[in-house]
């Protein structure tokens, strides 16, 4: 197990310093980062530091954590495809009563429209993670850009014959300031997160043990946390990791609230 975590804090140090050697683009007196989105875990319990801040994103209607006053916590999950795992999740979180968003590609959707259904009926939100979950800081011409959310959108209306709601998530967290307008532009809420861990591996899932180790300590007030329904682990430890973060007296929120509160 110290191997394995010694892995995955590697992993994250590199990805954070590799986003920092990306380099700044600045707009007015803010500088966004462009690269992938990391954080930086200074104690446990702590919110980390993106490497951009909430500031900066609020212009672009972006965010990555909510009130770090408030034990609330905003927890979605990012779908690239269906192993099983999404009917078990959400049994746990009808249990618990717990909202969640579901960041969900264009082939997830077509493939799995009772899936979706399912998830809009209990009162979860569907968010866009791109139709064919490519780069997105190397789509520059806006046309593309648009194409590869609303291809999403014309998804989602067919399965459920409602219109999507506009938050959006980037593949890999791979982002540029130009993105970020472009998704603003388009109506678009964009969304990071506070708080993952290395769960996407379909061959090389994380021990319980190990996932608690990651998401207990560190979870902290205004979390967005990002977990991957594609995990059988986290399918596994997901009704205890609920409770245990309510026995810390966590509360969960939608992510619309998310931005209603940094707009007030």
């Amino acid at each position: 197990m110290i191997k394995r975590n010694s892995r995955v804090l590697v992993f994250f140090g590199l990805l954070f310093a590799a986003v920092l050697a990306v380099g700044t683009v600045f707009s007015g007196s803010l500088a966004v980062a462009a690269g992938s989105w990391g954080l930086s875990f200074q104690e446990d319990g702590t919110p980390p530091t993106g490497n951009t801040s909430a500031t900066a994103l609020r212009a672009y209607n972006a965010a990555y954590i909510g009130d770090d006053s408030e034990k609330t916590i905003y927890l979605t999950f990012d779908s690239g495809y269906e192993n099983g795992c999404t009917s078990q999740i959400l049994d746990i979180l009808k249990a618990h009563g717990v909202p969640a968003a579901f960041f969900l590609v264009g082939t997830y959707i077509e493939q799995n429209e009772e899936l979706v259904r399912r998830m809009v009926e209990e009162g979860h939100i569907v968010g866009n993670h791109t139709y064919s979950h490519p780069d997105m800081a190397s789509v520059e011409d806006p046309a593309a850009f648009r194409r590869e959310l609303s291809r999403v959108e014309a998804a989602f209306q067919a399965a459920t014959g409602q219109e999507m709601e506009r938050y959006y998530r980037p593949p890999r967290g791979i982002y540029s300031e130009s993105n970020l307008t472009m998704a603003k532009e388009l109506g678009y809420k964009t969304v990071f997160w506070s708080l993952a861990y290395v769960d996407w591996e379909r061959d090389d899932q994380p021990t319980a043990e190990e996932a608690f180790s990651k998401l207990i300590p560190r979870i902290h007030n205004g979390a967005v946390v990002l977990l991957h329904s594609t995990s059988t682990t986290n399918a596994a430890i997901l009704d205890e990791l609920l409770t245990r973060w309510e026995e810390m007296g966590y509360t969960f929120a939608p992510i619309s609230e998310l931005f209603e509160k940094a707009a007030s």
